[in-house]
């Protein structure tokens, strides 16, 4: 059952964070927060996502903040540093805001950059982190599988913990993970899981080593432990770039899996210039805690959306709703 409309409208707020540096498109980070029976949560699809994709992450939002989460493992999750399509001169930049973390992933196949930017920044993250941290480049089914290829054959040289998303496809990521096996290369599924119509596919086709899964895209923290007990891969644990309210549903996902061995992609708060809370979850000592997180008044207005905006994402919030409800309506037994 759906909470009533009129609940979760009436604590909405929606706000706009500015970016430390460009990434994944966007310089402003634009997200809808209300408050449930068990607090606050999120709800943010890029803009770009239609009405059917985002219903998945109104249904995430809507568990968070209306049930209790799961049983947990661990109270803090290890995290990894990102690193958006910056000028290698600027990695020492970026990474001075990750404390302790001993993993980077590295954004890659950016259009306006060649594999010569791609393999420069990659050199400056291991020259950063030196021969003991850890390194994964992140494509976004960019690279067709010839350009996956050799783009894997000349980053191999820095010692890869694996690369995510290489192709687009799921018979492309099939295709590129047999022609790298022999490297020792694995090869992590993203969109593949969290845009596909049956998750798992990925894995019981062999086209991925590990799963990054993410709790909004895939519809809370309960759908998602589903799409890891049936893939029955290992895991990596990742944001949406989100505020800590949002990073804070990904915390509890990650606390809720009994191993996880890969440190999580949930330090993106930390490439926002300022967050929600006065205590945001941001790394320190390369984890960040498992808590829920209270937005702070002050800072909800100071970085309120325009009005325009607000009601921008109050009709996508309805139009949302109705397409779940109308989805439950679609699975109830007729009389």
């Amino acid at each position: 059952m759906l909470p009533p409309l009129p609940d979760i409208l009436s604590t909405l707020r929606v706000v706009s964070l500015p970016m430390t540096h460009r990434f994944r498109g966007i310089d402003v980070r634009e997200v809808a927060l209300f408050e449930g029976p068990a607090g606050w949560t999120e709800f943010s699809p890029f803009v770009e996502y239609d009405t059917a994709e985002a219903s998945a992450w109104l249904t995430a939002a809507l568990d968070f903040g209306w049930q209790q989460t799961p049983a947990i493992f661990r109270s803090s999750i290890r995290v990894n540093a990102t690193m958006p399509v910056v000028d290698s001169s600027r990695v020492p930049e970026v990474l001075a805001r990750f404390p302790g973390c001993r993993t980077v992933k590295i954004k890659v196949a950016d259009p306006g950059q060649g594999l010569t930017d791609d393999v420069a920044r990659v050199a400056a993250v291991r020259k950063y982190v030196g021969p003991e941290g850890r390194i994964r480049v992140d494509a976004n089914g960019l690279w067709t599988v010839d350009e996956a290829e050799r783009a894997i054959h000349a980053l191999a040289e820095f010692d890869l913990e694996y690369v995510e998303q290489p192709c687009e496809t799921v018979e492309e990521l099939a295709d590129i993970r047999s022609r790298v096996a022999y490297m020792g290369v694995p090869i992590a599924a993203d969109e593949s899981v969290r845009k596909a119509e049956d998750p798992a596919r990925v894995a019981r086709v062999g086209a991925a080593d590990l799963l990054v899964v993410k709790a909004q895209p895939l519809g809370g923290i309960r759908r998602a432990l589903d799409v890891i007990e049936e893939a029955g891969l290992p895991v990596v644990v990742s944001s949406a770039l989100e505020t800590s309210v949002g990073i804070s549903m990904g915390a509890y996902l990650g606390a809720a899996i009994d191993t996880l061995p890969y440190d999580c992609g949930l330090a993106t708060v930390s490439l926002l210039t300022s967050d929600i809370t006065a205590e945001p979850l941001l790394p320190h000592a390369g984890t960040i805690d498992v808590r829920r997180v209270v937005p702070d008044p002050e800072l909800l207005d100071r970085f309120a959306a325009e009005p325009a905006r607000e009601a921008w994402w109050r009709g996508r919030i309805v139009d949302s709703y109705r397409f779940l409800d109308d989805a439950l309506a679609a699975q109830r037994p007729s009389e």
